[in-house]
């Protein structure tokens, strides 16, 4: 008889449940996050299993990689996109776990997408950058805000990013509030060098990419958004059409709407936050410098506000980037702001 496994992963163990085609419930156990005890707790089901689920945690590489090497099949489901259960007055890991093989066997899970294991280091390490990049802007506000609090002056995030401990210590201030700040120092010089080899490893793995080059053609779109829009999009034939890529970058409003009027909202985070990020920073650029994308947030803008304008140009240039990315052509002004 035909057998599904669900996997309720944690942080330390998970917990496996084997059901047969009528939901009953063949084997169920805790066990440590060790892939050989995993494969050894299905490996009497090998032959009837027709297929695995796994939650998607934080943590799912090393279980659903290892299992894809087994030759099992599994699908990764998709969270927010489960079909709950209702009704219940205790739920727990064991629940869970039977539910998910459940909705594996009536064909009911959403499957999440699993990144090609050998794209998703230099996907991660793109967003590792962001994360150093985004910890040294702290460090530079606080040096930034210690200076407005000492002296009223101001000084610019690019003379914070090369200043020195010994000039700190030429300013003269209160011995506590020079070592604070000789602190945020230290820690901007080392992000610098990490953020620097970071950038220069990206940019020579992805540079050889015909999508790097024809990302860079969209106005307000330079090397660090290039990578970052080709890394997180990954492959463009997983998205069914430029609607379905629009959506999962946020590039469209989460709402209900039923006769013409606003019932309620879905989640509005569903979606890649990277490449949200990643289209809205295009957009406040190629406003700056393209005269066609300034006109249209103008329009826009004089209708709504800004920030609704600016993400009206983002969903613009994110539509421009799917077609880009399937025909590889570069950006065409015309087809993006007609």
């Amino acid at each position: 008889m035909d057998k599904y496994t669900g996997i309720d992963l944690h942080s330390n163990n998970c917990v496996v449940a084997v059901i047969d085609a009528e939901d009953r419930v063949v084997c169920e156990r805790r066990v440590p996050n060790k892939l050989d005890q995993v494969l050894a707790l299905l490996k009497p089901y090998l032959e009837e299993l027709r297929g695995i689920v796994v939650e998607s945690t934080f943590n799912w590489y090393w279980l659903v990689d290892g299992l894809q090497r087994a030759g099992h099949e599994v699908t990764l489901a998709n969270t927010t996109a489960l079909v709950q259960y209702d009704g219940l007055k205790y739920s727990g890991d064991e629940h869970d776990a039977r539910h998910l093989a459940h909705l594996l066997r009536l064909g009911l899970i959403k499957p999440g997408y699993i990144y090609p294991p050998e794209l998703r280091g230099i996907r991660d390490l793109a967003r590792k950058r962001l994360e150093l990049v985004r910890c040294r802007t702290s460090q530079i506000l606080a040096v930034e805000s210690q200076m407005a609090r000492q002296t009223g002056g101001h000084i610019s995030s690019r003379e914070v990013k090369a200043l020195t401990v010994s000039e700190v210590e030429k300013w003269h201030w209160p011995a506590d509030v020079t070592l604070a700040t000789q602190a945020n120092v230290q820690v901007i010089t080392a992000l610098n060098g990490a953020i620097g080899e970071l950038e220069k490893w990206l940019h020579e793995r992805v540079k050889p990419s015909a999508e790097f080059a024809i990302l860079q053609s969209v106005p307000g779109i330079g090397e660090v958004l290039a990578t970052t829009i080709m890394l997180e999009s990954g492959p463009i034939d997983r998205f069914a059409d430029v609607g379905n890529y629009v959506s999962y970058a946020r590039c469209v409003p989460s709402k209900r709407v039923s006769n013409g009027k606003k019932k309620g909202e879905g989640n509005r985070k569903n979606g890649n936050a990277y490449l949200a990020w990643a289209f809205v920073e295009a957009a406040h650029y190629a406003m700056r410098w393209n005269d066609a994308a300034k006109r249209f947030y103008q329009r826009k803008k004089a209708k709504t506000n800004g920030a609704v304008a600016t993400k009206a140009l983002a969903h613009k240039l994110a539509r421009a980037c799917y077609h880009m990315i399937k025909e590889q052509k570069p950006f065409d002004e015309k087809r993006c702001f007609a």
